[in-house]
């Protein structure tokens, strides 16, 4: 099979578009701080937030005001706010060498242990975009609570081309 002009066998911007996948806006600072900084060929993100056009798509903590269902999709939606702004920052997702290190920290009350599932939204989701090969490392934690009310924080750092 002959990759398309343009474009690669494995090209994380190939798979992007045959997932069906939108990107949002990449997101603004809610505070005096940018969203990405890159040094050498390490790309940090600021923690990203479950948002959706700069305001919170949940609020809450899971266990209580949040089930499994709705933290997983808050996890999938700060994900996607973490692949919109790596590709502001770098023009193309393709200059994604390998997703380095994720942290997941969860808002949870009470006995929810469940931190793994809600977290694999997040690690699916990057493994779907940017192949196996790719998978990071991944540190889950769950905390008494996260900025704005909201039940989920990334911590990323993606290792990029120059």
């Amino acid at each position: 099979m002959v990759a398309a002009k343009g474009s690669q066998p494995h090209s994380a911007e190939r798979r992007l578009e045959d997932l069906g996948i939108q990107l949002p806006a990449a997101p603004t600072p809610f505070g005096t701080y940018v969203e990405t900084v890159q040094t050498g060929n390490l790309l940090f993100f600021s923690g990203m937030l479950p948002v959706v056009d700069h305001k919170p798509k949940y609020v809450g903590r899971v266990g209580k005001e949040l089930d499994l269902d709705a933290a997983r999709d808050a996890a999938y939606t700060a994900a996607l706010s973490v692949v919109a702004a790596a590709k502001k920052h770098l023009g193309s997702l393709d200059r994604v060498t390998r997703v380095v290190r994720l942290g997941v920290f969860i808002a949870t009350f009470g006995d929810f242990y469940d931190q793994p599932s809600v977290a694999n939204a997040v690690s699916d989701l990057f493994r779907d975009i940017f192949g196996i090969e790719k998978t990071s490392v991944r540190l889950v934690i769950g905390v008494a609570s996260l900025p704005l009310g909201m039940p989920i924080e990334l911590d990323v750092i993606f290792e990029v081309d120059s």
